[in-house]
């Protein structure tokens, strides 16, 4: 048998030989697609945390063998994430818990006065946090075309008063996966006078991320995107902002020294670097698992990964585009370069009522609601006041009620073929047949009703 070189196999992933119960009572493997929540861990990443583990010790703070080598372990770690980055010389690597961690972080080290642009199409992580005292946001309107983001943001900038000014970006979106024009996006903001954070949740698990090349000032990713489901994410780049502002938490680690002062106060000197931001025992784990991630990828390369990633997105968009009940959602049109990433909705059907008969009739895990991009998604409804079913939001509504809420379907490095043709062949059969269950609301989940039958 000839193996083609133009295509990667997928890589091998914990997970994808786990078998599931269906309503029916049968098992059959899990079909995981919903890696834009949380992608499986790369059998890769687990055997190297694996290796480790036995030789866990205190980091920063010990004279002990295993000290020594978590210490080196979690400083490699470190530089292995700026190598996969490509960061400038002077950029520093701030381990976080994840994305939202690491805005939030970048926010409280703003300068008083910033103002902060951001599009409304934003994931709530990249939307949120720069709402704080001493920082104006400006939200801007949905575009429908890179031309158009580019000349927004342009006019919102040259229209803003002196002062520092931050703009945050998505790399790709987590609802329609589509990629935003990052690079011609950084290129007006600097001429204007802006910094530049790139969310890039979604898109450094799927393409190539530097920040040299792209010129942005910041970008924020998680582990548990990135094949590294271990509690840890990054925020990386300028080191100005950062060692200028108060520590994000304060404590051991943060502190190069404490003293009493005669009037019994007590002087702090903080720590300059990833360590003011730091403080606390870090995730060693984590940071490892994120750094044997960035290796995996690269070592894989991330040519054949994407090639082989856009075949299945074609197949994915060839498969709903011959089902007529079948809705894609899309900000910048159907030829809009996207990741694996694809939200969407069905004629006749309530979101979580068609993504819970996926799960129990057929085994396939996807995700519904709002996607914790509640502007985006209503205004991709079409601008319907959707009642959210998520991030602790009222329940969703009960079969066969208007869908006010999305499909999302997601895939990556490990995903299968079988996966996607499974998930289309189970799309058109309930589109076609219905759902073989009935359904009920139960704690704010639709579930089949096995005792009605």
């Amino acid at each position: 048998m000839t193996v083609s070189t133009d295509v990667c196999a997928p890589l091998a992933v914990l997970g994808h030989d786990v078998q599931v119960p269906l309503a029916s009572g049968e098992k059959v493997t899990y079909a995981a697609l919903d890696y834009a929540a949380s992608a499986p861990a790369l059998q890769r990443v687990w055997d190297d945390v694996a290796a480790y583990a036995p030789y866990y010790g205190s980091v920063h703070r010990g004279a002990g063998y295993l000290s020594q080598l978590s210490t080196d372990l979690f400083e490699q770690s470190r530089r292995t994430v700026a190598d996969f980055l490509d960061l400038r010389d002077g950029d520093q690597v701030v381990f976080t818990r994840a994305t939202t961690d690491s805005l939030n972080l970048l926010a409280g080290a703003l300068p008083a006065g910033t103002r902060v642009f951001a599009f409304e199409t934003e994931h709530h992580a990249s939307l949120l946090p720069w709402r704080r005292e001493g920082v104006t946001v400006q939200y801007l309107r949905a575009p429908r075309s890179h031309g158009e983001a580019v000349a927004a943001l342009d006019e919102a900038l040259a229209a803003a008063a002196d002062g520092p000014k931050l703009f945050c970006v998505t790399g790709a979106s987590n609802v329609t996966g589509e990629l935003w024009p990052v690079a011609e996006l950084t290129g007006v903001a600097h001429r204007r006078g802006a910094r530049v954070v790139l969310d890039a949740a979604q898109l450094a698990p799927h393409h190539r991320v530097s920040v040299r090349e792209l010129d942005v000032d910041w970008v924020a990713f998680s582990g548990h995107k990135l094949y590294a489901p271990f509690g840890a994410g990054v925020l990386a780049g300028r080191s100005d902002w950062l060692d200028a502002a108060q520590p994000y938490l304060a404590g051991g680690g943060a502190s190069r020294t404490v003293a009493r002062e005669a009037d019994g106060s007590v002087a702090v000197e903080w720590h300059a670097g990833p360590a003011r931001h730091e403080a606390g025992s870090p995730n060693v784990i984590g940071a490892y698992a994120i750094a044997a991630a960035c290796r995996a990828l690269t070592e894989a390369g991330f040519e054949a990964l994407e090639r082989r990633e856009q075949q299945l997105v074609a197949r994915l968009r060839d498969g709903l585009a011959a089902i007529p009940e079948v809705k894609v959602l899309s900000l910048f049109g159907e030829d809009a370069a996207r990741v694996g990433v694809l939200s969407f909705v069905v004629r006749g059907w309530n979101s979580s009522h068609f993504s819970a008969a996926l799960s129990a009739e057929y085994g396939i895990g996807v995700r519904d609601g709002l996607f914790c991009a509640h502007p985006l998604v209503r205004t991709l409804l079409g601008g319907e006041d959707a009642a959210p079913s998520e991030c602790g939001a009222p329940e969703p509504s009960l079969p066969g009620e208007r869908s006010l809420n999305a499909i999302r379907v997601s895939f990556g490095a490990g995903t299968p073929e079988e996966h996607v043709d499974r998930f289309l062949a189970a799309v058109r059969e309930l589109v076609t047949d219905g759902a073989k269950w009935t359904y009920r609301n139960e704690g704010g989940r639709c579930v089949a009703d096995t005792a009605a039958r």
